[in-house]
């Protein structure tokens, strides 16, 4: 993941003044798309940010969010990912001064693979717009509460099974709050992972290890390890893990077909829309996660798994297509109409493309902004799908059913 390609022979122009392949000195080279779009390998790694051109080629390996999530962008502009990523820019620029070689030429575009320029810059002055109006700070007392009713189910779950012993009843009673606590822990920690809560970064660390680690006996890095590459590149093959189904489902249009046409047929998957009720809601978490954080609880699984799934796999899921930001995102999210059950019931994620947009949000402020990217998208055409609960849900089993029957159409006739 993120380049798997050998070294490239550097398209340098002798005019770099001495520039190394760890970064650069001066930085006063000019440089076409086609040159930076050549160092997309994972030992040979540029990208550009503000028309300004990187060597991330070691950085990548010392990145904080991971070597994969910058590798993604290796070879493109990831000035709208920068962005989403850093709630503070001005710091983060200090580690990029080392790594500038130089930036690129006037005569070309800002954006690369064809972009809409327009829409590229309308999206970036609604984040500026985002900015000055404060939407992304964070109401402390909203977060207290939200960890406070937390430790109260789970104090009162431990607090019943202590007075009244394991009767099956209350056992079953405490499960189903343990089951709550932990869900809405997973909600939180995801708040705190995106440091969209403390104004320091450190306090959103230390609260999410908290939270993932004390309250959930799970790994913070691991978490945002697979999770900033989801956000980096949703439902993009190769790149988004959530995506990676271990040949147990075929996903979207293009990959099934993919399969079919290979003859490969690791499981049934003309009935995956079937089985999916007894390999994903209940094992996802217990088995395949619990292979990599070693415990968690069965209940949980269910609920994590219907809410992050509504929102993306009904939707497009491709290889690389280069799209801009904005696109990216809405191409491979919806949203489920806001309600305070539906509110609560995800972890305000059924606002998933106002998340994806702006992922440092406070999770509170997502309906503000809402009707801004909504007007946005009209403006340019841009999908924007609201949906029910029940319309979400019943979508995950209609687009699986739909990818096993593109794989059998094509396994058998193609």
């Amino acid at each position: 993941m993120g380049g798997g390609g050998q070294q490239t022979e550097s398209s340098e122009p002798a005019k770099c003044d001495g520039v190394g392949p760890g970064g650069g000195r001066g930085g006063s080279a000019v440089y076409t798309w086609e040159e930076v779009q050549k160092h997309c390998h994972r030992g040979d790694q540029w990208l550009v940010i503000d028309r300004k051109v990187y060597n991330i080629t070691q950085w990548a390996k010392r990145h904080p969010g991971g070597i994969r999530v910058i590798s993604h962008f290796a070879g493109e502009d990831a000035t709208d990912a920068f962005s989403a990523f850093h709630p503070d820019p001005n710091f983060v620029r200090k580690f990029l001064k080392p790594l500038l070689i130089g930036e690129l030429a006037p005569t070309e575009p800002s954006h690369d693979h064809g972009k809409n320029a327009a829409l590229v810059q309308d999206f970036q002055a609604l984040r500026d717009r985002v900015e000055r109006e404060g939407l992304l700070r964070a109401r402390p007392l909203f977060f207290c509460l939200y960890l406070g009713h937390i430790l109260l189910l789970e104090a009162l779950a431990l607090g019943l099974l202590w007075v009244w012993g394991t009767s099956w009843s209350l056992t079953l009673l405490c499960s189903l709050m343990l089951a709550t606590s932990q869900s809405q822990a997973g909600w939180l920690q995801h708040d705190y992972g995106h440091l969209s809560v403390c104004k320091k970064s450190s306090w959103n660390h230390i609260l999410q290890k908290f939270v993932i680690g004390h309250l959930k006996g799970a790994s913070a890095n691991w978490w945002n390890h697979r999770h900033f590459q989801h956000h980096a590149k949703p439902n993009v093959f190769s790149k988004d893990p959530d995506v990676n189904s271990l040949h147990v489902f075929v996903l979207g249009d293009k990959q099934p077909v993919e399969y079919g046409i290979k003859k490969l047929k690791y499981m049934p998957y003309q009935h995956q829309h079937q089985y999916f009720f007894l390999i994903g809601p209940p094992l996802l978490i217990p088995v395949y996660f619990h292979i990599q954080i070693l415990r968690t609880m069965f209940l949980e699984s269910h609920w994590f798994v219907w809410v992050t799934q509504m929102n993306h796999l009904p939707m497009e899921i491709d290889h690389e297509r280069h799209q801009d930001w904005l696109t990216m995102q809405l191409s491979a999210t919806c949203n489920i109409e806001q309600s305070t059950f539906n509110d609560w019931f995800s972890g305000h994620l059924n606002f998933q493309i106002e998340h994806h947009l702006f992922p440092t949000m406070p999770r509170h402020n997502y309906h503000l902004v809402a009707p801004l990217v909504r007007a946005l998208c009209e403006k340019h055409g841009v999908p924007y799908q609201v949906k029910t609960l029940q319309k979400g849900m019943t979508d995950v089993v209609r687009s699986l059913k739909k990818s096993g029957d593109l794989w059998l159409d094509a396994y058998l006739h193609k």
